[in-house]
């Protein structure tokens, strides 16, 4: 097995995975968890209005990286970029002055952090999804005379993209939409949610949808896969948990009915339910709204869709990996000596 470091910085949060990682001769694909560190420093604080990196959310999120970099080098991670990668999404993408922080990663880390393609991150986040998500077998359709297995839409909900992966194995249509918990915040919800700033945020969710519906088929999936954190709350609130448990959240599957009813509570929480809520961290608890908003969108438009092909949406999964473990799987070689330790 390879050791490697996997580095996600998304618009929120920043989490590292230092694991074990290899593929057997069939192309499965392995992780054993040595690390996992989950740091929100709001790197895209204000980037949606001014197209900046913020000087205090780029210090935060560089002392964290150093944090990281310590980390590789307690666990024997060695340096350089076959065992290391570092992946930065919507907020990077979006800021003028990326080059600082790009050239603070480097010192840091040694390595040259990628800002990546929003299909990139989508290709990575399904490919993690993978290893948490069961097949979707009993969710087929009959196509030239046999039952085959469904298509999956995974949704990795972030602060400042979306991304919506349309696959079995692999993806076979994807797009990375710019919505998510912290720019929706951003553009609508910075006050108390009124009846005006909802309906304009989900105005901008659905015409975004109609855009994603000219290359995703959303009525196309069997199942339906959630990745991050806004959907982890949701599905920690659906199911009445006093903390976030892993062992409960990984792999949970709710009827869309369930998961409408939570977005909903939560659109409209007060701030003091948010704070009562020990599975929710104090980093996220003003943009939950804006994340749960976006989540009841795109959950209502795949029940729409599959209800009127006549496959109605039966089970919302939530998957505890994602885009890091994508990233963490992509440093391994195809196909590796299998050594036979169990992920």
């Amino acid at each position: 097995m390879t050791r490697v470091a996997a580095i996600d910085c998304g618009t929120n949060t920043i989490r590292l995975l230092i694991a074990e990682a290899d593929r057997d001769q069939s192309g499965s694909s392995r992780l054993k968890a040595l690390r996992r560190r989950n740091e929100i420093v709001r790197l895209g604080q204000g980037v949606d209005r001014t197209g900046m990196l913020d000087p205090a959310a780029l210090e935060r999120t560089l002392t964290v990286v150093d944090a990281y970099a310590a980390d590789c080098a307690e666990l024997g991670v060695a340096p350089g970029g076959a065992v290391r990668r570092f992946v930065a999404t919507s907020a990077t993408r979006d800021a003028r002055n990326r080059e600082d922080f790009v050239a603070g990663v480097r010192r840091l880390l040694g390595i040259e952090p990628e800002v990546v393609s929003g299909q990139e991150e989508a290709r990575l986040s399904f490919s993690g999804s993978l290893l948490g998500v069961r097949g979707g077998e009993d969710a087929g359709v009959q196509k030239g005379g046999e039952r085959v297995q469904a298509p999956r839409l995974v949704v990795d909900l972030g602060g400042g993209s979306t991304e919506l992966v349309l696959g079995v194995d692999a993806p076979s249509a994807a797009i990375s939409l710019d919505t998510g918990s912290v720019r929706i915040t951003e553009r609508f919800l910075t006050g108390d949610v009124t009846p005006d700033s909802e309906a304009a945020a989900r105005a901008e969710v659905r015409g975004l949808l109609d855009e994603a519906e000219q290359v995703v088929d959303l009525s196309a999936p069997g199942q339906l896969v959630g990745l991050a954190g806004t959907i982890t709350t949701v599905t920690a609130h659906a199911l009445g948990l006093q903390a976030f448990d892993p062992q409960t959240l990984g792999g949970a599957e709710l009827n869309p009915q369930a998961v409408l009813a939570s977005c909903e509570a939560i659109v409209h929480s007060t701030a003091e339910q948010r704070a009562s809520w020990g599975y929710l961290a104090p980093g996220r608890r003003d943009v939950i709204a804006a994340g749960a908003l976006v989540w009841s969108e795109v959950v209502t438009r795949v029940v729409e869709r599959t209800t009127a092909a006549g496959r109605p949406l039966e089970r919302v999964t939530t998957s505890l990996y994602d885009i890091l473990d994508g990233i963490a799987l992509s440093l391994v070689p195809a196909q590796t000596e299998s050594e036979g330790t169990e992920a």
